[in-house]
């Protein structure tokens, strides 16, 4: 029997699946790197086309949004194919570097093959929740799109403050909902409805992908409930940033010096 085939027979996310809050599946963590496996070919394409080409945009803005200074150590976690990684060290002074962290071989695999400048960043397998690091080893902790697919986000954001140093930068990048009301029922026609169409077809993908995509951020919690989190683990002088009429946000705290 193929991968394909089992993939078919097996997807990480069925409709039963999704009827309900992706969140709260037991085994979430399992078929969150299953669906992962099977997409990380095709990922950056789909995240190019289907965000009209405002990802790396958005990667951008997270960049500037941690004010780098000289020295930095940046940990990327949930880097899937390391364009966050990639768009850190590109703006890192000489001596900083790069950590990225994510839970999926496959995607880490893509990741190491675009990094052909050899730019100062280290890719590790790792799981959110229990980093392969030390205490107060960096100066930037960022996730973009990752803490909304992590099993438990809460016990996620206690890890990235036990890996910063005092004084250190949580970068958060996550979807939204539009709050205008016009621009939320296009983008729920968008995003329920055209894009997981297309994005299969793109990918080819049968794990059930980009349907669990648009469940999962209509599911996850809001804005608000997004700074409560990071206050609830330590981080002080929260700020956040709607990008593209709110589609994403760039949210970001401080550990306490």
């Amino acid at each position: 029997m193929t991968s394909e085939s089992t993939q078919s027979e097996n997807p990480a996310w069925t409709d039963d699946d999704l009827s309900e809050n992706p969140h709260e599946n037991a085994d979430k963590a399992t078929r969150v790197q299953k669906m992962f496996s099977a997409i990380a070919p095709s990922y950056d394409l789909n995240n190019r086309v289907h965000s009209m080409w405002r990802d790396q945009a958005w990667r951008r803005a997270a960049v500037k949004m941690a004010e780098l200074k000289p020295g930095d150590k940046v940990v990327d976690v949930a880097c899937g194919t390391g364009d966050l990684s990639m768009a850190f060290a590109g703006a890192l002074a000489a001596d900083g570097s790069v950590t990225g962290i994510d839970f999926t071989h496959e995607m880490l695999v893509v990741a190491e093959q675009k990094n052909q400048a050899g730019k100062p960043i280290a890719y590790m397998q790792g799981d959110a929740m229990n980093l392969p690091l030390p205490d107060a080893c960096c100066d930037v902790v960022s996730i973009a799109f990752g803490i909304r697919n992590v099993a438990d986000p809460a016990k996620a954001m206690a890890e990235f403050y036990r890996v910063l140093r005092p004084g250190g930068r949580l970068i958060v990048l996550e979807f939204s909902l539009p709050k205008n009301p016009v621009l939320l029922a296009g983008y729920n026609v968008y995003f329920k409805h055209i894009m997981p169409r297309t994005a299969t077809l793109i990918s080819g993908d049968k794990s059930g992908a980009y349907k669990y995509l648009p469940k999962s951020v209509n599911t996850f919690i809001d804005r608000e409930g997004m700074q409560a989190m990071m206050t609830e683990a330590g981080f002080k002088d929260l700020k956040h940033k709607a990008l593209t009429f709110g589609i994403a946000v760039c949210y970001r705290g401080i550990k306490n010096v």
